[in-house]
């Protein structure tokens, strides 16, 4: 069972978010929060293994409130559910450690395929927001991959390779089963790699990923 907390300050986009994610028989809506404070306090409570945080909330913003959970609970997978796709809130939610983005007039859908997407330990965008940013990605790409690439060139082989697969958006389960490994041993080289990068989360790691090459090669 997938435990999420849903953290929004609009009553009603609760309870028919509540609604969507009930549907899934593998999902429950734990607790509900009217702001970024009273999410962090209940995730702290509650320890889900999901926080949907809107941006735009009283007394502590969506944005804070993933940094805050970050240090509080760093097991907790955030996923930012907004109306706003502006490129400084899904720079600041990635950087402030989100493993998902997702706009609010999203097909409900891709609601339960984002959280099962982040439980399971992958990252999850907006295929919007995905769009948007490879595209940026392209240009002045060169330079980006040169310098990717020489960030990348610290990784073990096994790092570059489960590095490669975090690129292509596999959770750890099934990056285990395509490199015969355990889970376990895969969730120690995401640790691993993510120290050795300096990144923050499995999103951001990706996005290294990309810009290095390896989601073309693996």
């Amino acid at each position: 069972m997938i435990r999420v907390l849903l953290a929004d300050d609009d009553a009603m986009l609760r309870v028919g978010v509540a609604a969507i994610l009930g549907s899934d028989p593998g999902i429950e809506v734990v607790a509900e929060a009217g702001d970024g404070a009273q999410a962090v306090d209940l995730a702290r409570r509650h320890r889900p293994d999901v926080v949907l945080l809107d941006v735009r909330m009283p007394t502590m913003d969506g944005l804070e409130a993933a940094a805050e959970l970050r240090r509080a609970a760093p097991e907790v997978a955030v996923v930012v559910l907004t109306t706003f796709d502006e490129d400084d809130y899904v720079a600041r939610a990635l950087d402030e450690g989100a493993a998902g983005f997702l706009l609010k007039a999203a097909d409900p859908r891709e609601l339960i395929i984002a959280v099962r997407a982040v439980a399971g330990g992958a990252a999850y965008l907006s295929p919007r927001i995905a769009h948007r940013m490879i595209t940026g990605f392209r240009t002045g790409l060169p330079a980006r991959r040169r310098a990717a690439s020489d960030r990348v060139g610290v990784l073990t082989p096994r790092e570059t390779e489960v590095l490669g697969l975090v690129g292509q958006g596999l959770a750890n389960q099934a990056v285990a089963a395509r490199l015969h490994l355990s889970e376990g041993t895969v969730k120690a080289h995401v640790s691993t790699i993510l120290a050795r990068l300096g990144v923050r989360n499995r999103v951001q790691a990706a996005i290294l990923a990309y810009e290095a090459g390896l989601v073309e090669q693996a």
